[in-house]
């Protein structure tokens, strides 16, 4: 096997581009973002689609223009692996939109505060993410069946949802039996009613959390849990930690944005835990197959284009599908 096509078959097996100075501006350009927006949330605000749309155009621009930087720098190999890890981290992120979609709704988050109670989750999923990508990479470096590991992961992840999906179960959230609420209210009184921005308050001489902080706390436990399918489902397609990185964060980045955008659509979307169930079992075979290639040379391996195409292709085809089996249906409101 040539060297190209080793690396393709291998994405673990190439050196990180993750220069200090790659590594720090990169870092650095997502804390502006971040600062920019929560100077843009810290008046509390209705989205307007424009506005949505206009964040969203911006977040889809960026990690492109940076996709294209990277491939001119470091050549197609790199390029065709932060697009399919981008691609892939972008989709499973719709996937957390429902059950944010879900728990503002179940904690009754007034219009206005939406958008700040996802920029505290998206906060602290990229912390969360960035321990679990040093945890991946630690892993891959050490351990000789973390692949296995992480191929297992995504294969029982997708099962789950395929089964889920095909019983009909609906997600929702019942507040009153989230572990988090349940410690949050153990040590510290709840208001009944939001407080702007606030997440504390002082009642009666004591200090009480708002229902700000149950729902904040509530979104990075839930992003927690996708961590867990997403960090490994990135690995499948490059073992370049700063790639997993830089994927993770302009995936997350532009999560808040799009959530707006999207909240009308979710509804019609009926076909996609089909095909993320279908991306996940993929990645999670591609994983296991690159762990048996250690093992023993004759196993095949999976090319990262080809990841690429299936990832599109499958996304495309739900897309559809799920654009037509709901054609009559009625669009839902934004809230």
């Amino acid at each position: 096997m040539n060297t190209a096509a080793s690396l393709l078959a291998s994405p673990a097996a190439i050196e990180s581009i993750g220069t200090p100075w790659l590594w720090a501006g990169t870092i650095g350009v997502v804390l502006v973002l971040l600062v920019l927006d929560f100077a843009i949330t810290r008046r509390p605000h209705e989205v307007s689609m424009r506005e949505a749309i206009g964040w969203t155009v911006f977040y889809i621009a960026l990690p492109v223009a940076f996709g294209v930087y990277l491939w001119a720098s470091n050549g197609s190999t790199t390029g065709v692996e932060f697009f399919t890890g981008y691609l892939l981290e972008k989709s499973l992120s719709v996937d957390n939109l429902f059950v944010f979609m879900l728990l503002l709704s179940a904690f009754a988050v007034p219009a206005a505060l939406a958008q700040r109670v996802l920029l505290f989750g998206i906060a602290g999923a990229l912390v969360l993410r960035g321990i679990f990508i040093a945890l991946g990479a630690a892993a891959l470096a050490t351990l000789d069946w973390a692949f296995l590991l992480f191929g297992a992961i995504l294969l029982i992840t997708a099962i789950k949802l395929l089964a889920d999906t095909v019983r009909g179960d609906e997600q929702t959230v019942d507040i009153s039996s989230m572990k988090s609420v349940k410690l949050m209210r153990k040590f510290m009184p709840v208001t009944d009613d939001y407080q702007g921005t606030r997440m504390t308050v002082m009642r009666a001489g004591k200090r009480a959390l708002t229902p700000l902080a149950l729902v904040v706390a509530a979104v990075m436990v839930t992003d927690l849990v996708f961590a867990v399918d997403s960090v490994p489902a990135v690995y499948g397609v490059t073992g370049d930690p700063f790639l997993v990185f830089a994927t993770n964060a302009f995936a997350l980045l532009g999560l808040r944005a799009l959530y707006f955008v999207l909240h009308a659509a979710l509804s019609r979307l009926v076909h996609l835990a089909y095909g993320l169930a279908a991306i996940l079992g993929f990645i999670g075979v591609k994983l296991v197959l690159h762990w048996a290639h250690g093992v023993w040379a004759g196993v095949p391996t999976i090319p990262t284009v080809a990841s690429l195409l299936v990832i599109v292709v499958v996304l495309t085809a739900v897309t559809a599908t799920s654009l037509y089996a709901t054609r009559d249906q009625e669009p839902a409101a934004v809230s």
